[in-house]
């Protein structure tokens, strides 16, 4: 793979002589910015307060976004958990990335991503940085060449496997290729809620990499089903809602490896983890208070994907994804238009940006503001300029690309206000094209397709120009079409 170096030495000169009220020592002997990227699990853009969110409070994330810059358009890299992922890490979209789908490896894992993948880790890591991830992987089954410490990450603790990453009292978590085992969820009991256990040693990383520059990945699982909860998150919410209980998985071989526990208020469950995950992400903004380095840390939070529909779960009681058409596993905006927060105190101004950006921008994103690698052949733009105020600045993509082997076999491509999808692939190598025009549409109600037939051709050969194959994943979609 070729490579070539994203620098900006003037931003980097920037940095370094920028004063702060904090622990003046830290920040002189640390120029390069700290950055903790928080990735939650199936979080609907309208699950948040300042989105719109009636029944959850979300104080935290509504504090960070009002001081820092909201992205009213910044997409997922996929509509599941892998590619996504796999979009974010590689700066590839779904057209050119290894991982397009939820492949699973037996008895443990995903289809790895490949080493010939030069991934962000890599690049901070080679330019200095300590990096860590805490949470979900699902890029590669243990020890295989996708695992994270193979790819980059310097600490791992949580789960290796996304399916796993199903069930919130798992028998085992991965620190690095150990599995530590939980004897106190043997069997039925359940005493370790692992995002607890995950949030303590995201802090811990925190604290033991303070005096050097570190990448903090915490892709959380919450809120992905199941809906489940410790008691003490769980007691306030209880009565408020009429709850439709949802009958599980709750003995037998996928109990606690896959299958979603029963829970008989999950209204209040899933209110519940939001909530959780709102305090997880007040305590990381406070350890960095606490070891005066927020004002060197940028902090992004945004989501993998639009709300899911398993384990009990009620996106439309809640109005998960606000006023965009679709779930997760759809390629309507729904199912890929996440909320992004970039918070920077003193460098990003309090803020809106509509923008267009997507995880494969990230990648190029980091390299700029720390100095790193980041390959020729990425697909990504960065946004320094939109997060300097440098709009005039900023570059932007002639279009936006997705695709997705499930479900038949889709594909989107967003170019300015237009929006052009396609379904059922599999079956069908040429169906027809819905076309949607965002700006006076954003829920994609009105399909222009008849009106705008040269609109149709253009976004119909962007379509087939952007699609590479994949022949593992030409395998894997011949399997789930049997």
């Amino acid at each position: 793979m070729h490579r070539t170096f994203c620098c900006c030495l003037s931003a980097l000169a920037f940095y370094a002589c920028s004063s702060g009220t904090t622990d003046q020592s830290v920040q002189a002997e640390n120029p390069k910015p700290n950055i903790v990227y928080i990735l939650a699990d199936d979080l609907g853009y309208g699950d948040l307060g300042f989105t719109g969110q009636e029944y959850i409070k979300t104080p935290n994330l509504d504090k960070l976004a009002a001081e820092g810059m909201f992205f009213t358009a910044h997409y997922s890299g996929s509509t599941v958990c892998a590619p996504a992922r796999s979009a974010l890490i590689s700066g590839l979209h779904t057209g050119h990335a290894p991982v397009r789908g939820n492949y699973e490896i037996q008895p443990e894992g995903q289809y790895p991503l490949p080493d010939s993948v030069f991934t962000v880790f890599e690049s901070l890591k080679a330019s200095g940085y300590t990096t860590g991830a805490f949470g979900k992987w699902g890029l590669g089954y243990p020890g295989s060449e996708g695992d994270p410490t193979n790819q980059g990450v310097d600490v791992f603790y949580g789960y290796n496997c996304q399916r796993m990453g199903h069930n919130y009292y798992p028998y085992h978590l991965w620190h690095n290729q150990d599995s530590v085992v939980l004897e106190e969820n043997a069997g039925e009991n359940l005493n370790l809620y692992a995002p607890n256990l995950i949030h303590e040693q995201t802090l811990k990383f925190i604290e033991d990499n303070q005096e050097k520059p570190f990448f903090l990945y915490v892709p959380s699982i919450i809120p992905h089903a199941e809906l489940i909860a410790p008691e003490e998150e769980m007691a306030e919410h209880m009565g408020r809602f009429e709850e439709t209980p949802y009958k599980g998985v709750d003995e037998g071989p996928t109990y606690k490896i896959g299958g979603y526990m029963s829970q008989e208020n999950p209204r209040a469950a899933f209110v519940a983890m939001v909530e959780l995950l709102d305090k997880q992400v007040g305590e990381i903004l406070a350890k960095l208070d606490q070891l005066g380095l927020r004002e060197n840390t940028l902090v992004v939070f945004t989501s993998d994907n639009g709300p899911h529909l398993e384990g009990g779960a009620d996106p439309d009681f809640f109005n998960s994804n606000g006023p965009y058409r679709g779930y997760k596993r759809d390629l309507y905006e729904g199912g890929i238009r996440v909320p992004m927060i970039a918070n920077w105190p003193g460098k990003i101004q309090p803020g809106r940006s509509g923008h267009p950006s997507a995880f494969w921008d990230v990648y190029a994103t980091l390299a700029e503001l720390s100095g790193s690698e980041v390959p020729e052949n990425t697909d990504g733009i960065s946004f320094v300029p939109t997060l300097m105020g440098n709009l005039e600045q900023q570059a932007t993509h002639e279009y936006l690309y997705w695709e997705f082997i499930e479900q038949g076999g889709k594909q989107a491509v967003r170019k300015g206000d237009w929006k052009a999808i396609r379904l059922n692939l599999n079956k069908d190598p040429n169906p027809p094209i819905e076309l949607y025009n965002l700006a006076v549409d954003p829920g994609e109600q009105n399909n222009l397709a008849d009106q705008h037939p040269e609109r149709v051709a253009e976004l119909k050969e962007l379509m087939e120009s952007s699609h590479q194959p994949n022949p593992i994943f030409k395998l894997y979609v011949d399997e789930i079409n049997k």
